[in-house]
């Protein structure tokens, strides 16, 4: 039984956001670090991956959909978003394989929380959306199939932190490191016994001046602006991807 476990999702990349949460003083302190997916693509890879690698046994990686098309993109078949196709030829090879390697989903046995399933999007799917105010049923048929035993589900993807019960079911998102919708600040969670979801703030401004002057993106300055800044609400996020979870 794993007594403290410190979520990391979405992290796309971002170095100074990445920095500030791991300097945080439980997610130091936690047992085990989970990253559930989205991992490099954004404006600083091969650093990102570079400093998670570090922690060596204290992080379990679960791919989401980006690390996948990362891959692809390697392989010739180019991202939907610019920065991944970029992120994609910045990579080493071991890096690569690594990505290539991770598991969709991992289940670990948490204090206080029984078995939780750890995936990106569903534990199905790394790019399905399921939402705060998707409806039971759609919940439903994502976990359709999920063992009895695994009473805890944690998710990413959307980007916007929440926790709901779904049929005595609990789901939590612990939001996104890099990419947050709804306010700037790096976003995690931190389970066991309980659950505890956690914003770090940090210096966005000379983030985004530091991305801007380290990162070879030829749009790494407007990058960091759009998403360190968090300019997307929300509510802007919930209007985008509503119709996306089949309402």
């Amino acid at each position: 039984m794993i007594e403290r476990v410190a979520v990391l999702s979405d992290i796309h990349g971002a170095l100074p956001a990445l920095e500030a949460v791991l300097a945080e003083p439980d997610v130091a302190a936690a047992d085990l670090i989970v990253l559930t997916g989205d991992i490099a693509a954004g404006p600083q890879p091969v650093e990102v991956l570079d400093l998670l690698a570090a922690l060596g046994e204290r992080a379990c990686w679960v791919g989401g959909n980006a690390d996948r098309e990362l891959v692809e993109a390697r392989a010739g078949r180019p991202a939907k978003i610019e920065v991944s196709d970029w992120a994609a030829t910045q990579l080493r090879d071991d890096q690569v394989a690594r990505l290539a390697g991770l598991p969709p989903t991992v289940t670990l046995p948490v204090a206080g929380l029984g078995d939780v399933l750890f995936c990106h999007a569903t534990p199905r799917d790394d790019e399905e959306v399921v939402l705060v105010d998707s409806r039971l049923e759609r919940w439903a048929e994502v976990f359709a199939g999920l063992p009895p035993e695994v009473g805890t589900v944690v998710c990413g993807h959307t980007h916007m932190p929440f926790t709901r019960l779904v049929d005595r079911r609990l789901v939590v998102n612990p939001g996104s490191v890099g990419m947050p919708y709804g306010g700037a600040g790096a976003w995690w969670a931190l389970l066991g016994p309980g659950v505890q979801l956690r914003r770090t703030g940090y210096d966005v401004d000379a983030a985004c001046a530091r991305v801007a002057a380290e990162s070879g993106f030829p749009d790494a300055a407007a990058w960091a602006d759009e998403y360190l800044r968090s300019r997307h609400s929300d509510a802007d996020a919930l209007t985008v991807f509503g119709p996306r979870d089949g309402r």
